[in-house]
C-alpha cells in the first residue's frame, strides 16, 4: 500500500482508523482492557490505549527484545525513522541477528498500538515514552541519560556559547542554534572521534565508567583538570549542584551507536538436563498420579468426621498443618499443597457452623465414585487453573501477617499463566527430556522482563518462584515423571504429540483447537488472528521470523479444557494399577496389599487393622485395639473370620484367628453407661478385680450392687481407662443395648470450588470481538462523518454533540423523511449517557422518529425530546 494512497497518520486515532477489522481484533485480543466497556469510537479507543494503566499493562506483557525496541524508541528522536531505530538496536557494526528480529518486534508493538506511524515517522505512544524515557528519578534500562537539548534547557546562553567554542565550533547568535550545533558534533562519528582523541587519559576513564550507566556522577566545586576538560566541552553537563550527567549523544558515540549493551533478539533456549525413555516417564508419572489420589483420599479420610478448626482470620493453624503433615507422612509445605489442591477441586470447605471447622464436601463422595483416572484429571485441571498458591504458605503478606493454609492472601493471578507456560516449555523438549531449571527461569524472565522484579533483599521474583513450584507440584501430581512431561500431561495442555507440528495434530482424539494460534508468537500465549506483518499504512517492512524453540500454546477455553482433560484421563487410565480384591495374610499378624484395593475391601480393612507402612505395597497390622474397633463398629467375630477368608489369597493364620476370638470373647462382657458413668457385669469377681486394681484409682469407682460399679468420670473416659487396663468394655445405651460405634461422616453443605482471581479482563471471544468492532466502526462513522450547517448554525466540531432548537430538529427530520437523506444527531438515553449517531429517518409522528440507525445497524425509534440537535451530512 503506497504512501500516496494512504498519507501518514497524524495521530494514533488515525492510525487505528486505517486498520482493517482483523488488525483491530488482534489489538483488542492482546489488550482486553481496551474493550471493557466497548469504546464509542476509534478516538475513544485511542485515548484509552494511551492511558497510563493500560500502557503499563501492555508493557508488562512484552518480551525482552520487544521491550528493548520500545526503550530504544523512547530515547530516539520523536518521530524516528526505521533506519534510526535499527541503528540504535544493531549499532554501527550492524548486528544481523538484531536486524532480522527487529521487524517482528516492531510489528508486535504496532499490533498492540504502542507504536504508530509509517517507517519514516515511527512514534511511541506518549505514555510509553514517559514511562521508558530516562530521567533522574526513573533511570532508563538503557543506561542512557538526557539529550544535550534536555540537559542544557536551564543553562545560561553565555555558558552554552563557552561550551560550543571549547568544542571547536564557531559561536552562534542564539542558544537554540548553539545546542543544535553541539548535538550535530556529538552525533558525527569522525568529528567526535577527533575531539575525544585529545582527551586526557583520566577523562577517558571517567567516560568509560559512565557510558553504560548510570550516567550521573558527582563533582566537587573545584573539579580536577580532567573533569574540567570534559565539562568545558559539554561531554559532561551539570544537572544540579555537584551532579553531572553524560549526554545521550556522547554515550551513544562511545557505545558505537547501540542503545543496549546486550541486545537479546532471541529467547534463551530451554536446555534438557536429563533424558529418559518416554515409557519410563509415563510409568513414573502414573505412579505419582496414583500416589496423589491416595494422598488426597487419606487427607479427606482423616477429616471425615470433621477436620481442623477454622482460624478467626481464616485458614489452618500452624499446629493443625503440622498434624496433617504427620498424618500424611510428608513435609509441611507438601501437606499445604495437598490441602490447597483439595480445596481448589471443591473437595473440602468450611462447614459454616458456629464452631466452624473444615470438612469434606458432598462433592467428595461423588469424586470417590468416579474411576481413578477421572479423579486424577479433576485434580490436575483444578491445579492448572487455580490462582491460590500453596508455595506462599508460611510467608508474610504486605502487612507482615503470616499466610496460612486455606487462609486469605494466597491468590496470585499470574499463577495459571506461569504453570501453563512452564508446561508448554516442557512440551517443546523431545519426549522424555527433563529441563534444566535455570534455563526455564531464564526463558520466563526473557518473556516477561517487567513482571515481578527482584525484591530489595535479593528474593527471587514471583514468576520464578511460581515456575519452581510448578515443576515440583507437577511432579507430585504425576503430570511429569522424572522431570519430563508425560503423555497425559501433554494431553492436559492440548499440546501436540512429539514430532507433530500443530495442536490440531495432537494425539487426543478430539481436535482440541482449530489452528487459530500462531506458532511463532513471542511472549508465551499471545493469540494471532491475522497476519503478523505490520498493518499500519506505509508499513513496508519484511517480516523475518526468527526461530522460536518452543511454540506458544495459548491457554484453552473452559470447553476445550474439558475435552483435553478427558483425553488426558483416557491416556492415564491404562497406566494406573488395577484395584485388587485380595490381600496376603501373614503369621506375624500383618496383611500385605500388593497394590491398591477396591473400595469395600479397603474401607473394612482400614477399620480392622492399622496401616504400618505404605508404598508400592501397603502393610496392615492387626492388634487387639484394631479388632476391638471393628467389633465396636458392629462386626461380629464370625463376620470378621468370613471376611478374611474371602479376601485372603493365603489361609487365615492361626494367631490372627485366635486374636479375633480372644478379643471378641471379652468384648462387651463389661458394660459402660451414663450414671455419670457406670460399669455393670454379670461376673462380680471381675468387678472385684477392677476395684482393687491401683490403675483404676483415677476413675474413682464404687460398688452400687454386686454387678454394678459407679464412676465419677464420663462414659468415654471410663471406656478409655478400662481399655488401658487391658479390659474390653462395650458402651451401652440408656435402654441397655450395646452401642455400635460407627464412624460418622461429617459433610459441609454444598459448596462450590473457589473461583480463580483473573489477571485482568478475560480475553474476548470471537462473538464479542465482532460485535465490539462493528459498534466501534459505526460510532466512528457517526463521529467523523462530514457535516454541513443545520439551519443558520455551524456544524459542531471536536466531538461535540449538535445543538438545534426543537423546531429546527423537527423540520430537519421531516425534510429528511421526504428526501431519504441521512442525518447526524446527538442523543441522550434514559440513563443520561450522551452519544452521537447517523440515522436515516423513515417516519416522524407522535413525538417520536423512526429511523434506520447506521451506528447500531438496525431500525430504532427515538423520542424527539431526547435528541439534542441535528446536522445534515455533507454531500460527499
Amino acid at each position: 500500500m503506497s504512501q500516496a494512497a494512504h498519507p501518514a497518520p497524524r495521530s494514533l486515532a488515525e492510525a487505528l482508523r486505517a486498520r482493517d477489522d482483523v488488525s483491530l481484533a488482534a489489538l483488542l485480543r492482546s489488550r482486553p482492557d481496551l474493550i471493557t466497556p466497548v469504546p464509542t469510537d476509534l478516538t475513544q479507543l485511542a485515548t484509552r490505549a494511551g492511558t497510563r494503566a493500560s500502557v503499563l499493562r501492555a508493557l508488562e506483557r512484552l518480551d525482552r527484545f520487544a521491550l528493548q525496541t520500545a526503550e530504544a524508541l523512547a530515547v530516539a528522536p520523536d518521530p524516528a525513522s526505521y533506519d534510526t531505530l535499527l541503528a540504535l538496536m544493531a549499532g554501527d557494526a550492524g548486528d544481523e541477528t538484531v536486524a532480522a528480529a527487529l521487524p517482528h518486534a516492531l510489528a508486535g508493538l504496532r499490533e498492540q498500538a504502542l507504536v504508530w506511524g509509517d517507517d519514516e515517522r515511527l512514534r511511541l505512544v506518549r505514555t510509553a515514552r514517559e514511562l521508558l524515557a530516562p530521567s533522574p528519578q526513573h533511570p532508563s534500562p538503557t543506561g542512557l541519560g538526557p539529550s544535550v537539548q534536555e540537559a542544557t534547557s536551564g543553562m545560561s546562553p553565555g555558558r552554552i556559547q563557552e561550551i560550543v567554542t571549547a568544542a571547536g565550533l564557531p559561536s552562534t547568535h542564539d542558544s537554540v542554534s548553539a545546542v543544535t550545533a553541539l548535538t550535530a558534533l556529538f552525533n558525527h562519528r569522525k568529528k567526535m572521534g577527533r575531539l575525544l582523541a585529545g582527551a586526557p587519559e583520566p577523562a577517558r576513564e571517567v567516560l568509560a565508567r559512565l557510558v553504560w550507566g548510570p550516567p550521573y556522577g558527582q563533582v566537587t566545586p573545584e573539579p580536577a583538570a580532567h573533569l574540567r576538560w570534559l565539562l568545558d566541552r559539554g561531554l559532561l553537563l551539570p544537572t544540579a549542584p555537584g551532579t553531572v550527567v553524560l549526554p545521550r549523544e556522547v554515550a551513544l558515540h562511545l557505545r558505537q551507536g547501540r542503545a543496549h549493551q546486550v541486545p537479546e533478539p532471541l529467547p534463551p533456549a530451554v536446555e534438557p538436563a536429563a533424558a529418559h525413555g518416554p515409557q519410563v516417564v509415563d510409568a513414573t508419572a502414573a505412579g505419582q498420579a496414583y500416589t496423589a489420589l491416595a494422598t488426597v483420599e487419606e487427607l479427606l479420610k482423616d477429616w471425615d468426621e470433621g477436620g481442623p478448626a477454622v482460624l478467626r482470620a481464616g485458614g489452618l493453624s500452624v499446629r493443625d498443618l503440622k498434624r496433617t503433615a504427620v498424618a500424611l507422612d510428608v513435609s509441611e509445605p507438601v501437606a499445604a499443597f495437598w490441602v490447597e489442591l483439595a480445596y481448589a477441586a471443591g473437595l473440602i470447605a468450611s462447614d459454616g457452623e458456629a464452631d466452624e471447622r473444615y470438612a469434606a464436601t458432598p462433592a467428595y463422595d461423588e469424586w470417590l465414585e468416579r474411576p481413578p483416572a477421572e479423579r486424577w484429571s479433576q485434580l490436575a485441571e483444578a491445579w492448572l487453573t487455580a490462582t491460590r498458591t500453596a508455595g506462599l504458605v508460611g510467608g508474610r503478606d504486605a502487612k507482615d501477617r503470616a499466610l496460612a493454609t486455606l487462609g486469605p492472601g494466597l491468590d496470585r493471578s499470574a499463577a495459571p499463566e506461569v504453570r501453563h507456560r512452564v508446561l508448554t516449555l516442557l512440551a517443546g523438549l523431545p519426549a522424555g527430556a527433563a529441563p534444566d531449571t535455570e534455563s526455564v527461569l531464564a526463558r520466563l524472565r526473557w518473556e516477561r522482563p517487567l513482571r515481578g522484579p527482584r525484591s530489595r533483599d535479593g528474593e527471587e521474583d514471583l514468576r520464578s518462584r511460581l515456575a519452581r513450584w510448578t515443576l515440583s507440584e507437577a511432579e507430585l501430581l504425576g503430570i511429569t515423571g522424572r522431570g519430563a512431561l508425560s503423555a497425559h500431561g501433554r494431553a492436559l495442555l492440548g499440546a501436540p504429540a512429539p514430532g507433530t507440528g500443530s495442536r490440531a495434530a495432537s494425539s487426543t482424539p478430539e481436535k482440541i483447537r482449530s489452528a487459530a494460534y500462531a506458532a511463532d508468537t513471542s511472549a508465551g500465549g499471545r493469540a494471532a488472528i491475522g497476519p503478523t506483518e505490520p498493518s499500519g499504512p506505509g508499513d513496508k517492512l519484511p517480516v523475518h521470523h526468527h526461530p522460536r524453540p518452543t511454540p506458544a500454546l495459548a491457554p484453552l477455553s473452559p470447553a476445550e479444557q474439558s475435552v483435553a482433560t478427558a483425553a488426558a484421563a483416557r491416556l492415564l487410565a491404562p497406566l494406573l494399577p488395577e484395584p485388587l480384591d485380595h490381600v496376603l495374610l501373614q503369621a506375624d499378624l500383618t496383611a500385605v496389599a500388593p497394590g491398591p484395593l477396591r473400595r469395600p475391601l479397603a474401607d473394612v480393612l482400614d477399620v480392622l487393622a492399622d496401616v504400618e507402612s505404605k508404598g508400592g505395597a501397603t502393610v496392615y497390622r492387626f492388634t487387639p485395639a484394631s479388632v476391638r474397633r471393628a467389633l465396636d463398629a458392629g462386626r461380629t467375630a464370625t463376620d470378621l473370620h468370613a471376611f478374611l477368608a474371602e479376601h485372603s489369597r493365603t489361609p487365615v493364620p492361626q494367631p490372627l484367628a485366635y486374636l479375633i476370638d480372644d478379643v471378641a470373647r471379652k468384648h462387651g462382657h463389661l458394660r459402660v453407661g451414663a450414671a455419670s458413668a457406670y460399669v455393670r457385669c454379670d461376673d462380680d469377681t471381675l468387678l472385684n478385680e477392677i476395684l482393687v486394681d491401683k490403675r483404676a484409682a483415677s476413675l474413682r469407682l464404687r460398688r452400687l450392687a454386686p454387678t454394678v460399679l459407679a464412676a465419677q468420670s464420663d462414659p468415654a473416659t471410663l471406656l478409655e481407662g478400662l481399655r488401658a487396663m487391658g479390659y474390653a468394655p462395650a458402651a451401652e445405651s440408656a435402654e441397655g443395648d450395646v452401642l455400635i460405634a460407627r464412624a460418622h461422616a461429617h459433610r459441609t453443605p454444598p459448596r462450590t470450588a473457589p473461583e480463580p482471581v483473573p489477571d485482568g479482563p478475560p480475553p474476548p471471544d470471537t462473538t464479542l470481538l465482532s460485535a465490539a468492532i462493528r459498534a466501534i466502526r459505526a460510532g466512528d462513522l457517526a463521529a467523523t462523518a462530514p457535516r454541513r450547517p443545520a439551519g443558520s448554525g455551524a456544524a459542531p466540531s471536536g466531538g461535540e454533540l449538535p445543538r438545534t432548537s426543537s423546531a429546527e430538529t423537527l423540520a430537519t427530520m421531516q425534510a429528511a423523511v421526504l428526501t431519504g437523506e441521512s442525518l447526524w444527531i446527538g442523543y441522550v438515553n434514559a440513563e443520561g449517557a450522551a452519544s452521537q449517531r447517523v440515522i436515516a429517518p423513515v417516519k416522524v409522528e407522535g413525538g417520536f422518529v423512526t429511523a434506520y440507525d447506521h451506528t447500531a445497524d438496525e431500525v430504532r425509534t427515538y423520542p424527539l425530546h431526547r435528541i439534542t440537535g441535528v446536522a445534515e451530512l455533507a454531500e460527499d
